[in-house]
């Protein structure tokens, strides 16, 4: 029998299925550039397997075509994804990941509206991707010390020194006052 996870809240899938998933992306690199659309129809038969409406199709989908350069067909499989209740740890992933399509396809306002309410919840391994994301889509709209800050802001935990003089840093660059 095999046993089922829940990766996100609405769809249950089974352990089978994620490794073959995993299995799959470990050999997205095997695939250059000219090959992206066989890596694509990998992708394309897993999800093939899943129930209608499952948002683990759309996001599955999304991730294969924006890792292969498309960002502009990505972009509107991620928000199904998420329209189709995607949630918890790929819920936070498509958003990170819809927000660097969206800036990569000239909708960076778009980007920061989706990942600035994401800087306040719960704290998780994604944190650091969603302000460096985040830092990408303000660096686009010119707004180049908030991005600064986030980077920082994100860096300094990870520093062996100079941690609290960084974090400090990067709060003076969006507040000098403060």
């Amino acid at each position: 029998m095999l046993s089922r996870v829940r990766l996100c809240e609405s769809e249950p899938v089974n352990d089978d299925w994620e490794k073959r998933v995993d299995a799959a992306w470990a050999t997205f690199d095997e695939y250059p550039e000219e090959r992206a659309a066989e890596f694509r129809a990998v992708i394309d038969a897993l999800v093939a397997e899943l129930p209608d409406g499952s948002p683990l199709d759309p996001f599955e989908r999304a991730c294969a075509w924006d890792s292969t350069g498309h960002s502009d067909k990505a972009a509107p499989l991620y928000r199904e994804a998420i329209a189709n209740g995607l949630s918890g740890y790929k819920g936070r992933r498509a958003k990170i990941q819809l927000s660097s399509s969206l800036r990569n396809i000239g909708q960076a306002e778009e980007g920061v509206k989706l990942l600035t309410p994401e800087l306040d919840a719960p704290s998780d391994e994604l944190d650091d991707a969603v302000r460096a994301t985040l830092a990408l889509c303000l660096s686009s709209l010119g707004r180049d010390r908030e991005g600064l800050s986030l980077v920082l802001g994100a860096l300094a935990p990870h520093l062996p020194r100079y941690q609290r003089s960084m974090a400090n840093y990067a709060r003076a660059l969006v507040d000098p006052e403060g």
